[in-house]
C-alpha cells in the first residue's frame, strides 16, 4: 500500500513537474495568435499534398470570422455545428468560429439523419458547416432544427485552384460520392471567404470560462450528452499534455500523423491544439479507413515525428503488406488511446518500428487527457500510465471509500482544471456524473507499483459468470495474441446455467482458424470460467468514428 499523496510522482521523468501553469492563455484565440506570431512561416496542416502555413491559415480564419460576425450576424455564445472529416477546412472553420466567440458543436459526418437531427436539436445549433458529401443528410431534417444558415465546403476547396477545382468537378459530377441535395440559406466556403473581405472583424471578448465546445459523448450511461468544455478546460489540458511530454517535443519542428478525426476530442486536443501550440505540423488523413492510402502516406512522409492512434488503427497498419516499407527514421513518440492497446498489437508494433506505443487515457468530460505513460517508458506495461501534471486521480469502492491498496479494484475518478463544466441542458446527468469535485469515469481500475493505473474494464461491460467477475478486455488481450486473429471482441449474454456466458467475436487473419483452436488457446491462459462459451467468426466488428469496438452494437446484433 502507498499513501494518497500522488504516488505516481515517483514515476515521473526527472524533467517533468508535478504542477504546471494551466492558464498560459485566457482563451484558445490567444493561443492561436501566439503560435501564428511565433511560427508564421511553418506548415500548419498538410492534406492531399497541399500545405498551409500558420500565417496563411490565420488570414483565412480572420476572413471566416468576419463572415460569421458580419454576414451571418452570429453573436458571442451562438452554437455552430461542424460536420466534416479531416480537411484543412476543419481547423480553419473551428478557429474562425472560436475567434467570433461561437461555441463549436462537433458532429460525426457519418451520422444518419436521425442521429444528426437529435444532436442538432439537443445542442441548439443555429448554423452548420458541412462537407458537400454529407449535405444530403441535412436536407431531410434541417426544418426540425434551429439551423438558419448552412456553410458548405467541398473536398478540394483548400487544395489549390487547379488541383482543387479538378477534384471538386470529379467528386461533384462523376464520382457519385456527393449525392444531390436541396437546402436553403446556403453559402459556399470560398464565397464566405470572399464575403469576409468586405467587412472588418471586431474582436470578441472571450473569457477562460466561456464554452468553446459542446462535445457529445455517451458518458457513463450511453445516452449522448453535450459536455460543455470551456476555453480554459482545453487550454489547461494542452498545458498538462505539454508538461508531460515537453522533454521530447521540439518547438517548431514536430510533424504528427493525424489519422484520427479532429472532431473527436482526442485528436482535437492533442493533434489540433497541442501541436499547433508548439508550432508543429499536422498531416491530415481524410479517410483513415483506406489503409492502403494511409500506409502510402507513411512511406512518403519519413519526416513524421509523432503518431497518435487507437488499437484498431495500429493493428490495421501492422497487417498491411506495405507497412514494412515505411522508414520512421524521424519518429520519436507514438501515443495510443481511445481504447486499450492490446499487448499483441503493441509487441508487434515495437518489433517493426522499435517504438513503444505510449498508452494514454481520457474521457470527453476531461477534455480528454487524464493519464499517459511517461516518455521514459521502455517496455509495454498494459497500463494507462500515470496521471498528468495538475490532475488528481483516485479509485473508490462501492461505498465511495478511497482505495490506495495495490491491485484492489474500484471506480476511477478524476479531478482537475480540464474537467467539464457539466452537460448542456442536463442538470440531472451533470449531478450524476460527479462525486464531489471528481468526475466518475465508469471504468474499473487498480493501482500498480509506481502509481501506474491499469484499467480492468468498463463497469457496464463486466460479465458475471457463476458469480465470478469476468472482464472482456482480459479475454480480448489473450485472444489477440493468437497469430491467426485479426480482431476480436467479447460480450456477455444471458445463460440459464451460469447467469451470463462469454460470447467471443473474431475477425480472422488466417482462414484456417477454427473454434477448437481458439478454445484451446484460451484454456492455456485463462481459468475455466473465463474461457468463451460461444465463438463467432465475423467479417468485421462494429466500430466508432475513431475505431473503438462497439460492444453495444454486438449485443444488438446478437440479440437479433
Amino acid at each position: 500500500m502507498f499513501t494518497k499523496e500522488k504516488p505516481w510522482l515517483e514515476s515521473y521523468a526527472k524533467d517533468v513537474m508535478a504542477e504546471v501553469n494551466t492558464r498560459p492563455f485566457e482563451n484558445i484565440n490567444s493561443l492561436f495568435d501566439s503560435s501564428v506570431n511565433l511560427y508564421a512561416n511553418n506548415i500548419a496542416y498538410t492534406n492531399f499534398g497541399t500545405s498551409i502555413t500558420y500565417k496563411e491559415l490565420s488570414n483565412k480564419v480572420e476572413l471566416l470570422a468576419s463572415f460569421f460576425q458580419n454576414v451571418w450576424h452570429l453573436k458571442k455564445g451562438d452554437h455552430i455545428a461542424i460536420m466534416m472529416p479531416n480537411l484543412i477546412q476543419y481547423p480553419t472553420i473551428v478557429f474562425a468560429a472560436l475567434k467570433a466567440g461561437l461555441t463549436v458543436v462537433n458532429v460525426n459526418p457519418l451520422y444518419t439523419p436521425r442521429e444528426l437531427q437529435k444532436q442538432l436539436q439537443d445542442s441548439d445549433a443555429c448554423a452548420i458547416a458541412v462537407l458537400a458529401n454529407y449535405a444530403y443528410n441535412l436536407e431531410s431534417i434541417v426544418d426540425n432544427t434551429l439551423i438558419k444558415n448552412v456553410l458548405i465546403t467541398s473536398v478540394g476547396d483548400e487544395l489549390g485552384s487547379i488541383k482543387g477545382t479538378l477534384l471538386n468537378i470529379y467528386l461533384n459530377h462523376f464520382s457519385g460520392m456527393v449525392p444531390s441535395y436541396k437546402l436553403n440559406n446556403v453559402t459556399y466556403y470560398k464565397d464566405a471567404l470572399n464575403l469576409g473581405t468586405k467587412h472588418s472583424f471586431k474582436d470578441v471578448d472571450v473569457s477562460y470560462d466561456d464554452i468553446a465546445f459542446l462535445q457529445y459523448t455517451g458518458g457513463t450511461t450511453g445516452t449522448p450528452k453535450g459536455a460543455m468544455l470551456s476555453h480554459g478546460n482545453l487550454i489547461a489540458n494542452v498545458a498538462q499534455a505539454y508538461g508531460m511530454y515537453k522533454p521530447v517535443l521540439s518547438l517548431g519542428s514536430e510533424v504528427v500523423l493525424t489519422a484520427l478525426p479532429l472532431y473527436h476530442v482526442f485528436a482535437l486536443t492533442i493533434n489540433c491544439l497541442l501541436f499547433f501550440y508548439i508550432g508543429g505540423s499536422n498531416l491530415l488523413i481524410t479517410d483513415a479507413r483506406n489503409i492502403k492510402a494511409l500506409v502510402k502516406e507513411l512511406i512518403k512522409h519519413d519526416d513524421l515525428t509523432c503518431i497518435t492512434g487507437v488499437n484498431t488503427l495500429f493493428n490495421a497498419l501492422l497487417n498491411h503488406k506495405l507497412f514494412d516499407k515505411a522508414s520512421f527514421k524521424n519518429l520519436h513518440i507514438v501515443i495510443g488511446g481511445g481504447a486499450a492497446i492490446q499487448s499483441g498489437v503493441e509487441e508487434e508494433f515495437f518489433r517493426k518500428t522499435n517504438h513503444h506505443i505510449l498508452e494514454g487515457y481520457g474521457l470527453t468530460e476531461c477534455s480528454p487527457l487524464c493519464a499517459v505513460c511517461p516518455h521514459t517508458q521502455d517496455s509495454y506495461t498494459g497500463t494507462i500510465g500515470v496521471p498528468i501534471p495538475s490532475c488528481k486521480v483516485r479509485i473508490v469502492d462501492n461505498e465511495g471509500n478511497e482505495i490506495w491498496e495495490l491491485y484492489k479494484s474500484g471506480e476511477l475518478e478524476i479531478s482537475g482544471p480540464q474537467v467539464m463544466k457539466g452537460y448542456y441542458k442536463n442538470e440531472r446527468a451533470t449531478l450524476g456524473a460527479f462525486d464531489g469535485e471528481y468526475v466518475k469515469t465508469g471504468d474499473i481500475a487498480i493501482w500498480q507499483e509506481g502509481g501506474y493505473i491499469k484499467i480492468i474494464d468498463r463497469l457496464k461491460d463486466m460479465i458475471i459468470v457463476s458469480g465470478f467477475n469476468v472482464f472482456p478486455s482480459e479475454i480480448e488481450d489473450i485472444v489477440s495474441k493468437n497469430k491467426k486473429v485479426l480482431e476480436c471482441a467479447v460480450i456477455g449474454i444471458a445463460s440459464e446455467s451460469t447467469g451470463e456466458a462469454i460470447n467471443l467475436f473474431i475477425v480472422k487473419k488466417d482462414n484456417s482458424l477454427t473454434e477448437d483452436e481458439i478454445i484451446e488457446h484460451c484454456r492455456k491462459y485463462l481459468t475455466p470460467y473465463k474461457v468463451p462459451k460461444h465463438v463467432n467468426f465475423v467479417k468485421a466488428l462494429p466500430k466508432s468514428a475513431i475505431g473503438k469496438v462497439l460492444r453495444r452494437k454486438l449485443h444488438e446484433e446478437f440479440i437479433k
